[in-house]
C-alpha cells in the first residue's frame, strides 16, 4: 500500500535498534500499514516523523509492534510437567539456587508463574528469575503486576488466594512474589544472552521470526544453557533441527542441552 518500506526499516532500526528484517515481512508490514492508516499518515516518512515528535505515538508503535499475549500458567499440562519432572531433575543436578531466564516475558505473567511454581520446591528466598523483553511498556506493566481475571484463571487456587489481591475487577500480585523477579530490557536478536542458565523459558515468541532468525536464537539459547540445562518453548513452536543443535527432547516442549 505504501512505498519505501526498505528505508522505513532502516529508520526504525536507527530509532529503536529493532530489526524489522528479522520479522516475517508480509505479516509485519500489514500490521504497520494499519497503524499508518489509523494515524492518518500518508507515507512511511511521515509516520517516522510522527514517531520522532510524539512520544505517545512512539509508545503506541512499540506496543503494537511487539506481541504481548500472555497469561499465568499458560498450557497448564506443560506447567504440570515442569513441576513434577523438570524442577526436581534440575534441583537434583544443580541444587536449589537455579539460574532461570524468562525471555520475551511480556507483562510478567510467565516469570511470576515460575516463582510460584518453583516455590513448591525451594524456599522463596532462594528464587531469582531474570525476566527480559524488548518492550519497555510491557516491562513497566510487569513491574506493576496488575492483571485481569482471564490472565490468572489457570493459577492454582491456593496460590491465587495466597499471592493475589483483588483491586476492583483486576488482581494484583503480591510484593512477596514480585521481589524475586529482575526485569531487564533485552533484544533477542542483538543483545548478549545470560550465561550458565539452568532453565530458559521462551514461549510463543520465536514463531514470529524468520527461519534464519529462529535458528540463530535457538543456537544462542543452546550456548546460554549450562550442560544438562533445559529450554521450555511454547505450544505453537517446534525445533525441527533439535538434534543438529545437540538438544535432547523431553515431552513436546522441553529440550535439554
Amino acid at each position: 500500500m505504501f512505498e519505501g518500506y526498505e528505508k522505513f526499516k532502516k529508520d526504525i532500526y536507527a530509532m529503536t535498534t529493532i530489526d524489522l528484517n528479522a520479522y516475517k515481512e508480509k505479516q509485519m508490514r500489514r500490521r504497520i500499514d494499519s497503524l499508518l492508516v489509523k494515524n492518518k499518515a500518508q507515507s512511511y516518512d511521515e509516520y517516522v516523523h510522527l514517531l520522532h515528535t510524539d512520544k505517545e505515538k512512539f509508545d503506541q508503535f512499540i506496543n503494537f509492534l511487539t506481541i504481548n499475549v500472555s497469561e499465568f500458567y499458560r498450557n497448564p499440562e506443560q506447567w504440570k510437567f515442569l513441576d513434577e519432572e523438570v524442577f526436581p531433575a534440575l534441583i537434583k543436578q544443580f541444587g536449589s539456587n537455579l539460574k532461570i531466564w524468562s525471555a520475551a516475558c511480556s507483562t510478567g505473567d510467565e516469570p511470576y508463574s515460575l516463582v510460584m511454581a518453583l516455590s513448591k520446591h525451594v524456599p522463596l528466598n532462594q528464587i531469582h528469575i531474570i525476566a527480559t523483553d524488548i518492550d519497555k511498556q510491557v516491562l513497566e506493566k510487569a513491574k506493576v503486576g496488575l492483571y485481569n481475571e482471564k490472565s490468572i484463571e489457570s493459577v492454582p487456587d491456593d496460590l491465587k488466594c495466597k499471592y493475589f489481591t483483588q483491586v476492583g475487577k483486576s488482581y494484583k500480585i503480591s510484593d512477596e512474589i514480585k521481589k524475586h523477579v529482575e526485569f531487564r530490557e533485552h533484544n533477542l536478536l542483538r543483545d548478549p544472552y545470560p550465561s550458565g542458565c539452568h532453565l530458559i523459558v521462551c514461549r510463543n515468541v520465536v514463531i514470529y521470526f524468520t527461519e534464519e532468525a529462529k535458528d540463530e536464537i535457538y543456537r544462542k539459547f543452546y550456548d546460554s544453557l549450562a550442560k544438562d540445562g533445559m529450554l521450555f518453548i511454547g505450544s505453537t513452536e517446534q525445533i525441527m533441527n533439535y538434534r543438529e543443535l545437540n538438544l535432547k527432547r523431553h515431552q513436546s516442549f522441553f529440550f535439554q542441552k
